[in-house]
């Protein structure tokens, strides 16, 4: 095939285990899907239709990497989550992800009923840890928290997520063309706050690799 211009290179991540590569498609998230968060960010903690947004793959940050303070914002937020790597044939394996968030852009899309995407999916917004196959991995009640420079300031449980990794995965199946290479990032708990130059994240869920990523 041949191309008007050189295309760019295709994202993945490491895998654990293999030399091989995880080639990242989408990466769809999910919004509220912690009942603290919710608190905290003054909403309804009543099950309701799940909240779907997405990040573009270039927008993938692998761990250690030094994330330049996005420009256009004033209160960028940190928020950790588990990650969901599609495979042909269901789950591949499981990361550690932060979905960096412009708070203050989101805050103002919001009040004008617009979308996410200035808010979300800009660059450095997906750091995302090396891929674990699921394999036996039980990762129901597994502890998931996030340092701030060595503090913690996120900390909570698997098992609390409003939505469930299989739900969510239905859900997306039925209305999103969820496929081989897409990351489900599936929603951050209580916790979340601001970001400042010369910052180091530090997250971590029990079985997974970490993630770690300093603001600079």
């Amino acid at each position: 095939m041949n191309f008007v211009f050189k295309p760019a290179p295709p994202v993945s991540l490491s895998v654990i285990g293999t030399e091989g590569r995880f080639p990242v498609r989408r990466i769809y998230c999910i919004g509220k899907n912690y009942a603290g968060h919710i608190r905290e960010m003054g909403g309804d903690v009543e099950r309701s239709e799940p909240i779907f947004f997405t990040k573009a793959a270039e927008t993938i940050v692998h761990t250690g990497t030094e994330i330049p303070f996005p420009p256009h914002t004033e209160n960028l937020h940190h928020e950790i989550e588990l990650v969901v790597a599609m495979g042909p044939g269901g789950i591949f394996g499981y990361g550690v992800g932060l979905d960096l968030t412009r708070r203050d852009l989101q805050a103002t899309a919001k009040q004008k009923g617009g979308p996410w995407d200035r808010a979300k999916s800009f660059r450095f917004s997906a750091p995302c840890s090396a891929i674990t196959p699921a394999g036996k991995l039980d990762l129901e009640n597994a502890h998931i928290v996030l340092r701030k420079n060595g503090d913690i300031v996120q900390s909570s449980t698997l098992d609390k997520m409003i939505w469930a990794v299989d739900e969510i995965i239905t859900r997306l199946s039925e209305d999103m063309d969820l496929q081989a290479g897409d990351l489900i990032f599936t929603g951050t708990p209580e916790g979340v706050g601001p970001v400042t130059r010369g910052d180091e994240l530090d997250g971590g869920i029990e079985g997974l690799e970490p993630i770690r990523v300093r603001i600079i």
